[in-house]
C-alpha cells in the first residue's frame, strides 16, 4: 500500500446543541428509530477514526449517545461557537497540541466516511496548514449564485484564497449586467462544513479576534485565514448528501434512508 494511502491516527467529534430555531432539539430527531446524533457518529465510527466522540452541550444528548454504545461528553451551554465547544472536548479528553481531530458536523448523518479520512490524511500531509478542509464541483448555476451556499477558491498548493457566499470566481466574461449565463470552467467549487485541526491550534482559535471578513461574511474559517492560518482543501468528485437544518432537510433524509 502506497504510504499517502494510509489514515493517520486521528479523533472526530461531533458538536452537537439543542438549541436550534429552525429544528428544535435538532440532535434528538428522529431518523429511522435513531437520533440524528447517533447516525452522525455511526458514519463517523466507519472512518478510521481511533476514537468517535459528540461533545453535546445538554445531559439528554449525552444519554442518547451512550444509549446506542456513543462516547459523549458533555460541555458548557454558554460557548459562542462550535470550535470553543470543541477545544473543551480536546482538554476533557486530554488530547495533545499535536493530536489530529476531525469536526464533523451533528446534522450531517450521510457523511461519507471516506471523506473524513480525506481531510485528516490531508492535514497530516501538509504541516504548513493549521487546518483541512474539503469541496466539490458547483453543479448548477442555481448553486453557485445562491447565498447559502458557500463557496471556495483555492491556490495552485489547494490551499484556500477565500471563502464567500457571493459566486466566486467571478467570471467577467460569462455574465451581463450581473446575470451569469453558464458556470466557469474549471467549475468552481463548493464549501464542506467538515474541518480537520491540530488540538492545539483548536485551544488557540477562540482567542483569537473575530475578523471583519468572518462578521460580514458570517463564515468563521475566515478568522483563521485573517490572522495569517492556512487552510489545506480536499476536493472530492462529489457531493457528500443533504444536511440537516429545516423539518423538510429532516424529512427528505427520513426517506433517503428508509
Amino acid at each position: 500500500m502506497n504510504d499517502s494511502t494510509l489514515s493517520p491516527e486521528f479523533t472526530v467529534l461531533i458538536p452537537a446543541r439543542m438549541a436550534s430555531s429552525r429544528l428544535p432539539d435538532k440532535p434528538l430527531a428522529d431518523i429511522g428509530g435513531l437520533p440524528m446524533v447517533v447516525r452522525v457518529a455511526q458514519r463517523a465510527q466507519k472512518s478510521q477514526a481511533r476514537q468517535v466522540v459528540v461533545a453535546a452541550d445538554d445531559e439528554r444528548i449525552v444519554q442518547a449517545c451512550r444509549a446506542h454504545g456513543i462516547q459523549a461528553v458533555l460541555t458548557r451551554q454558554d460557548h459562542l461557537s462550535g470550535s470553543d465547544r470543541l477545544a473543551q472536548a480536546c482538554e476533557l479528553l486530554g488530547l495533545t497540541a499535536e493530536a489530529l481531530v476531525v469536526n464533523v458536523q451533528g446534522d450531517e448523518p450521510l457523511i461519507p466516511p471516506a471523506l473524513i479520512d480525506d481531510v485528516a490524511r490531508l492535514l497530516s500531509q501538509r504541516p504548513e496548514a493549521s487546518m483541512s478542509t474539503a469541496a466539490h464541483a458547483v453543479g448548477s448555476l442555481e448553486e453557485f449564485t445562491n447565498p447559502n451556499v458557500v463557496k471556495v477558491v483555492m491556490d495552485g498548493q489547494q490551499m484556500a484564497l477565500y471563502f464567500s457566499r457571493a459566486p466566486l470566481p467571478w467570471w467577467r466574461d460569462g455574465q451581463s449586467s450581473g446575470t451569469f449565463k453558464a458556470l466557469p470552467n474549471p467549475p468552481p467549487l463548493r464549501h464542506i462544513g467538515i474541518y480537520g485541526y491540530r488540538a492545539g491550534f483548536l485551544s488557540l482559535f477562540p482567542t483569537l479576534p473575530p475578523s471583519p471578513l468572518e462578521t460580514m461574511e458570517s463564515l468563521e474559517q475566515l478568522r483563521a485565514l485573517w490572522h495569517g492560518h492556512r487552510i489545506a482543501v480536499h476536493v472530492t468528485p462529489q457531493s457528500p448528501g443533504p444536511g440537516v437544518d429545516t423539518p423538510e432537510d429532516l424529512l427528505r433524509v427520513r426517506q433517503l434512508l428508509a
